[in-house]
C-alpha cells in the first residue's frame, strides 16, 4: 500500500551510469512528490462518500435481516472497499533510489501503481471472501457474490511484478556541487537543491533548476548536514518550493 515502504533492495539493481565514482550516500524511499496538503483535504468529502456506501451498504443487508451482524458486515464491506478506493487514488507515491558520489547525483524513479493495484486487489479479495462466506451462512443464495472477490484475488495473481520498474523508471542526473541555494522544506523530510543549468535550445544558462531529495523519516538532518559541509558558503533557507 502507499504508506509501507519498499523492503526490496533497488539500490543494487539499478543500472547507474556514473559507476566510475564510488557511492558515499544512498538510499531509497517511496514518498508522495506533490502537495500532499491538497490531497488530503480531497480525501476528506470522499471519507464522508465512504461513510455513505457504507450506511447504504447497512440499509442493504437489513433487508429481510432480524439481527444486526448481517447489515454489520455488508456495511463494513462497503465501507471497507470505498475507502481503500479512495486511498489509491489521492495517495499515490514514487519509489526513489537515490545514489550520491563526491560530485553527482544518480536517481532513478517510477511510479509503483501496478504493484499498489495488486496489493489493493489482494487484500480487497482477503478481506471480503470470508465476509461473503459468512453472509452466505444467512443467505446461500449470497454466495454468488464470492465471484467478486474471487475475480480479485485471480486478477491479484497476474498482475506483473516489481521487476517491471525498469521498463518504466526515469533516470536523472545532475552536478549537486554546483548547489547555489539549499532548500529545507518545512513540515516534510525533504531538501531542495537549486542548480544552474544549460538548455540546449535557448543555449543559456537557466538559473533556477531545483532538484527535490526525498529523506527517509528522522534522516534529513543528516543529509543536509552531507551537504552543508561541503557547501559551507551556500545559502541554507527553510521554505516550501514546487514539488513534481
Amino acid at each position: 500500500m502507499w504508506f509501507i515502504q519498499p523492503k526490496q533492495d533497488f539500490i543494487a539493481e539499478m543500472p547507474w551510469r556514473y559507476t566510475n565514482e564510488n557511492a558515499v550516500m544512498s538510499w531509497q524511499i517511496k514518498a508522495r512528490n506533490y502537495n500532499t496538503s491538497g490531497m488530503n483535504f480531497i480525501l476528506i468529502p470522499m471519507v464522508l462518500v465512504s461513510l455513505g456506501t457504507g450506511f447504504f451498504g447497512f440499509n442493504i443487508g437489513s433487508i429481510g435481516s432480524e439481527g444486526l451482524l448481517l447489515p454489520l458486515l455488508v456495511g463494513a464491506v462497503f465501507f471497507l472497499f470505498t475507502i481503500s478506493l479512495s486511498l489509491f487514488i489521492t495517495h499515490n507515491t514514487t519509489i526513489f533510489v537515490y545514489r550520491f558520489t563526491e560530485t553527482l547525483v544518480e536517481v532513478h524513479s517510477w511510479e509503483p501503481r501496478e504493484v499498489s493495484g495488486k496489493a489493493f486487489l489482494k487484500w480487497s479479495a482477503i478481506i471480503l471472501l470470508p465476509v461473503v462466506g459468512v453472509l452466505a451462512l444467512f443467505e446461500p443464495a449470497l454466495i454468488v457474490a464470492g465471484i467478486g472477490p474471487l475475480g480479485m484475488g485471480l486478477m491479484a495473481l497476474k498482475a506483473g511484478s516489481q521487476q517491471t520498474k525498469q521498463d518504466s523508471s526515469k533516470h536523472h542526473s545532475f552536478y549537486w556541487q554546483d548547489t547555489d541555494k539549499i532548500y529545507l522544506y518545512p513540515g516534510r523530510n525533504i531538501i531542495g537543491l537549486n542548480t544552474p543549468w544549460y538548455h540546449p535550445e535557448k543555449k543559456t544558462i537557466i538559473p533556477n533548476g531545483m532538484n527535490a531529495i526525498y529523506c527517509k523519516e528522522g534522516e534529513r538532518q543528516e543529509v543536509f548536514r552531507f551537504f552543508k559541509e561541503r557547501l559551507p558558503d551556500v545559502e541554507v533557507v527553510e521554505e516550501k518550493f514546487h514539488l513534481w
